[in-house]
């Protein structure tokens, strides 16, 4: 199953994808006006869901626009795994960490929807951006071992993920503020809930960041150093997550961006986010 939320004449609304098209859950008795796509996420309401929409016959799917799509994030917090492919160490001439994969926590107000313009901002003269694969959480968790890392994912996403990349290389304990600048994430434009794949699906997955029609990195989810399941113990270890919150899993490899780019982070069948980067 697929969600996503989209702007509509009445305002944001959520939508499942159905056989054909997307199916708008203001018309379905009991999702009448969800106010967060992060109350859908866990497991029971996800089934809830599905059944609900199994019935409905193939005319019901609306015809709506995957580039009209507002980010998937709506108050959960965003963490980040970084250096978690070798491509993108390379990029910035150091080594992979041994221990664990390098991390950030980002502020909400970065985030733009799908086909906003990104603003580079005065502080920073080499900005770039980075295609990811996103986790979404579904429920409520603290301390998930590795083995049980799927049991609270609601689905996986793209990311669109951006760093002053200057500001990095003179000192790595800046990362937040280098990732914390306006419109420096986008999340979406859809979430594909994770019973749509068995492990391997996932590793096989390519993650690419595209500039200009150029694709400037790409591999497979294979390729990560730290697994999903890894990643999913290490960022809940002694902290508590909640539904909503997004765990991005790195990059295979970073683009500079420059004002009139055109920049696309595509996840293979999963969805693809592009932009236009302003000054």
């Amino acid at each position: 199953m697929r969600l996503a939320r989209f702007n509509t004449e009445d305002g944001h609304q959520i939508f499942a994808h159905h056989r054909s098209g997307w199916v708008s859950l203001s018309g379905i008795e009991g999702y009448e006006a969800p106010s967060r796509l992060a109350n859908l996420l866990d497991a029971t309401r996800r089934r809830e869901l599905a059944a609900l929409l199994d019935p409905l016959p193939d005319a019901e799917p609306a015809d709506v626009r995957l580039d009209d799509a507002l980010t998937i994030v709506d108050g959960g917090d965003i963490w980040g795994a970084g250096l978690n492919y070798k491509g993108h160490s390379e990029d910035l001439n150091t080594q992979q960490p041994s221990s664990g994969p390098g991390s950030y926590l980002r502020p909400g107000n970065c985030l733009i929807g799908n086909g906003q313009q990104i603003e580079l901002p005065s502080q920073s003269k080499r900005v770039t951006a980075e295609a990811e694969l996103g986790l979404v959480i579904g429920t409520e968790c603290k301390n998930v071992r590795r083995d049980e890392w799927r049991s609270v994912i609601a689905g996986v996403t793209a990311v669109l993920d951006l760093t002053a990349e200057d500001v990095i290389r003179e000192n790595p304990r800046y990362i937040p503020w280098a990732k914390g600048f306006d419109t420096f994430c986008s999340v979406g434009p859809q979430l594909v809930t994770i019973d749509e794949f068995e492990d391997a699906d996932l590793e096989s997955i390519q993650v690419s960041t595209v500039r200009n029609g150029e694709v400037v990195a790409s591999a497979p989810v294979s390729d990560m150093k730290y697994d999903l399941g890894f990643l999913v113990e290490y960022f809940t270890a002694g902290r508590t997550f909640a539904p909503g919150t997004v765990i991005c899993t790195g990059t295979p490899g970073a683009a500079v961006i420059e004002p009139g780019d055109s920049i696309t982070a595509v996840v293979e069948g999963i969805g693809t986010l592009a932009h236009t980067v302003k000054s």
